[in-house]
């Protein structure tokens, strides 16, 4: 498909086929609800270790999904909030909080964009953002100065995210079939999900936007946040083996000063 949906098209499109995903994923294997209500975690090593102690502290998760990382964060001692756009995401993250007995987790449904709003301007420690996130979202600085209102004095922004270099690889993991650097909105009109791609997804059409790591960096940046460190690691994404010679994820952290 060749055609860009404008603004409203686009949002409406993405939220749409993400409302579909809810019950797909919630009976999917991909995200193993049995197993997470009994007590797996769903978070990768490298975001303990970067992240570190939680307990106690108010961590805000924005585009949470079904809320599986949210809640595994607040297993960990963090008050957990979770925001995402898709209102059957967030009932079921509501749910999941209340059947794992999170009894200090919130889930809100808003797009990012408006969570200063949505969140009555509350700040929070840790702003946590996870993967799969930021190709959803046409305006990185926009993102980006919308995470830092939500960053307290003293606090960090953390985000693990798929490279893009990843990207732009073919299913084998080392043909580049992309184009890195574009930046224009990219309009897919597939079924399924990644979780389940023979799931009969009716409302197909999705559309996503590739990121470069720079631009990423510079929007927090310009948005008053100050880099401790960007990783990039050679495993985490779920379409590639471990130890190929390029970067499948990255992880950074920014802190709000003063």
């Amino acid at each position: 498909m060749t055609t860009t949906p404008d603004a409203t098209g686009w949002r409406a499109a993405n939220r749409a086929n993400w409302d579909e995903r809810v019950p797909v994923h919630v009976a999917s294997p991909f995200y193993d609800l049995p197993g997470f209500i009994a007590g797996r975690n769903t978070l990768r090593d490298f975001e303990l270790d970067e992240i570190g102690e939680v307990r106690g502290k108010g961590l805000l998760h924005l585009q949470c999904h079904i809320g599986l990382d949210t809640l595994s964060w607040a297993r960990r001692g963090a008050t957990v909030t979770g925001l995402d756009f898709s209102e059957p995401a967030v009932d079921m993250a509501n749910a999941l909080a209340a059947r794992i007995g999170a009894t200090t987790a919130r889930f809100i449904a808003a797009d990012v964009y408006d969570a200063v709003q949505a969140l009555d301007g509350r700040t929070f420690d840790i702003v946590y953002t996870g993967f799969g996130a930021l190709c959803w979202l046409p305006d990185i600085a926009g993102w980006a100065q919308t995470a830092a209102k939500l960053v307290a004095p003293g606090g960090f922004l953390y985000l693990a995210e798929f490279h893009p270099v990843a990207d732009v690889l073919a299913d084998d993991g080392r043909t580049i079939e992309g184009n890195y650097f574009q930046r224009g909105p990219i309009v897919v009109d597939a079924p399924g999900t990644y979780a389940d791609p023979d799931a009969p997804i009716t409302a197909s059409l999705t559309v996503e936007w590739l990121h470069g790591i720079g631009e990423v960096v510079s929007a927090l940046a310009a948005a008053g946040l100050r880099l401790e460190f960007l990783h990039e690691h050679d495993s985490g994404h779920f379409r590639f083996p471990a130890g190929l010679p390029v970067p499948q994820v990255y992880s950074l952290r920014a802190a709000r000063i003063g």
